[in-house]
């Protein structure tokens, strides 16, 4: 089989310590163009891929068979309809847009083409969340009833970009960064979302859009999830907290591929994705004095984590008919609930969202 030639729009961040490395490690595709306006990245991209580099995106439609969208995050759905419309299937990194209805009717594109979307939602790969997965799975926890995520750093001084100073035209700050992956998390281990509340605050001088935020998420099962992400938390909180009617678990730390990516691994490297015993969550029923552990807990070992398996699954799809790794139609989803949680901050009120089925 011939590879698919993949172009790669941007090169900060996202492009360079995530989708570039995991495009070039992926069997059946190859990174064949980059869009970077930057000549030191334009020389990195050459150096280490081999890839021709553009200013243009517009240049990559007649050279490529597969677009990737790692560009600024108001960029996304324009980028990805173009490409649509050129006749291309798109990867788009998270947020893929500023609204459900938005991301709804690329969707309704993709689909009236026949070509793929689909959105890089990495996180659903992470070690720690597919352990969490596997333990629901084996009924470990029981009936799950609260799932406490977390994505909280100690950023007291800010480091400066978009991100932080852009207001929502840039479709900027934490809610739709990493609060993306944490309702996308959230969605697919309990079910759709009935209620939203959020607290949504700019703690630091010089940023322009949210810094620190908090969703609670009722599910239509039952379940309720609580979210945070924070860049102001000097003390951080257990990446995961899941409380179930038999047991719960209990988990700190991220997950070590995107520093293994930034040190330059690659999921050909040895170890990759594995975490070592001493950064494990455990598993227990009842708890003994604050600050401990519960007696009878028992560390889980990590799942490997697996954001490989991501591209693995694009071109399952491309070339076998297989479904896309993240449906359209999830992403809708979260996004309902983000804009959810910014009406809800902003009113300081509930916000109640349909019922699924209604």
């Amino acid at each position: 089989m011939t590879d698919l030639r993949v172009g790669l729009v941007g090169y900060g961040v996202a492009g360079a310590f995530f989708h570039a490395p995991l495009i070039s490690a992926t069997p059946g595709l190859r990174l064949s163009a980059v869009v970077t306006g930057d000549p030191g990245r334009a020389a990195e991209v050459s150096e280490k891929y081999g890839a021709r580099t553009t200013g243009d995106a517009a240049e990559l439609w007649d050279s490529v068979d597969l677009v990737v969208v790692a560009s600024p995050n108001r960029t996304h759905v324009p980028l990805a309809e173009a490409a649509l419309r050129a006749g291309l299937p798109v990867v788009v990194d998270k947020p893929l847009a500023a609204t459900a209805a938005q991301a709804r009717g690329l969707a309704e594109l993709a689909g009236d083409l026949g070509l793929m979307l689909t959105v890089f939602q990495n996180r659903r790969w992470d070690g720690d969340f597919r352990t969490v997965e596997r333990l629901v799975a084996e009924g470990a926890l029981g009936e799950v009833r609260r799932f406490e995520s977390r994505f909280e750093r100690w950023r007291p001084v800010p480091k400066g970009g978009w991100r932080e100073t852009g207001g929502t035209e840039e479709v900027a700050g934490l809610l739709y960064d990493l609060g993306s992956h944490l309702v996308d998390q959230a969605l697919r281990l309990l079910g759709p979302a009935v209620e939203v509340y959020a607290e949504s605050d700019v703690r630091r001088r010089g940023v322009n859009s949210d810094d620190d935020t908090f969703i609670a998420v009722s599910h239509a099962s039952g379940a309720r999830s609580h979210l945070w992400v924070s860049a102001v938390a000097p003390r951080l909180g257990p990446r995961f907290r899941v409380l179930g009617s038999r047991a719960g678990y209990l988990k700190y730390g991220l997950d070590v591929q995107e520093e293994q990516l930034r040190a330059g691994l690659t999921p050909a490297s040895p170890g990759f994705g594995e975490e070592p015993s001493e950064r494990w969550g455990t598993l227990g029923a009842h708890g003994g004095d604050v600050g401990e552990d519960s007696p009878d807990a028992r560390a889980v070992p990590t799942e490997p984590g697996a954001y490989a398996g991501f591209y693995r699954n694009v071109v399952a799809c491309l070339t076998g008919g297989a479904p896309p790794p993240v449906a359209p139609e999830e992403v809708v989803e979260a996004l309902t609930v983000l804009e959810a949680a910014r009406r809800s901050a902003a009113e300081r009120r509930v916000v109640t969202l349909e019922t699924p089925g209604s």
